[in-house]
């Protein structure tokens, strides 16, 4: 008995000496990209988050498409994630994937509160401006679709404020988030392009709230000039959904993981490194 017990933890205490130095080079994969993102000037950080509403914008299209001509909502879900593996290969951000490195970043002292705040609000903006742009674009070229889009932006104007779309909200945060945490801890790209094509398929296939992904899906219905919601709704929706998805993705997912690499933040704020 004794024997096997000693075996058990020599095994764990052996995984867990492994795990320590892909620790250690995740996290400085992340602090060092955190960095990077906080410290981008105004002009590349607006075309980054303006192609990342054109990648998501591409997965909708495909989306609406499939979902108009099957009628199949789990197989268009699954066509959208092609718009994730856009994001990925093309290196574009959505506002949801900057929960986890910079935040990382700013708790380790390599930047700034406000550098984190600034990279919400104009990677948001820039999402929607060309999340906007793409649905008007599909909605005029794709008259087909329009059905499916009506369809699809209601049920997320109208999910209201509730727990149930405050918990649909936090489980899309935590979902990206945790996207972002899997893609970071290898550097395979297989094997990052399969994490975003499992990860959307969840988002997607369950309805979570997320905050741009949705938004150009209301949009689309919007600009068909027949939906049974207004722009008043997209907004309180985009609020809702973004808080929810904030709580998500700081708290389940980055909260948690900060906690595994507690003793290597010490170390950066020690060190008096302000970004």
């Amino acid at each position: 008995m004794n024997e096997d017990s000693g075996g058990s933890q020599s095994i764990t205490s052996a995984k867990g000496s492994r795990d320590e130095p892909e620790l250690e080079q995740a996290y400085e994969r992340l602090v060092d990209e955190g960095h990077d993102r906080l410290d981008r000037p105004l002009l590349p950080l607006l075309s980054t988050g303006f192609l990342g509403g054109v990648d998501v914008g591409v997965g909708v299209l495909i989306y609406l498409v499939v979902e108009a001509k099957t009628g199949d909502a789990l197989l268009a879900s699954l066509a959208f994630t092609i718009g994730f593996v856009a994001l990925l290969l093309a290196s574009s951000e959505l506002f949801t994937e900057n929960f986890l490195v910079p935040v990382i970043s700013v708790v380790a002292k390599v930047g700034t509160l406000t550098q984190l705040v600034r990279l919400w609000v104009v990677t948001l903006a820039a999402n929607l401006v060309a999340g906007f742009a793409m649905a008007g674009m599909i909605v005029v070229a794709l008259p087909d679709v329009h059905d499916a889009a009506i369809k699809a932006g209601s049920h997320y104007a109208h999910l209201g404020v509730s727990f149930r779309s405050f918990f649909l909200a936090v489980l899309a945060g935590a979902v990206i988030t945790l996207l972002t945490r899997m893609q970071h801890a290898t550097e395979n790209l297989g094997v990052r392009a399969m994490a975003a094509v499992m990860m959307s398929f969840v988002l997607v296939g369950a309805q979570l709230f997320h905050s741009v992904l949705d938004s150009i899906l209301m949009f689309a219905g919007l600009l068909t000039g027949r939906a049974d919601y207004g722009y008043l709704d997209w907004l309180g929706a985009l609020g809702w959904s973004a808080f929810g998805n904030l709580v998500g993705g700081l708290v389940l997912v980055t909260g948690l993981r900060l906690l595994r690499t507690s003793h290597r933040i010490a170390e950066s704020r020690d060190e008096g490194q302000t970004g």
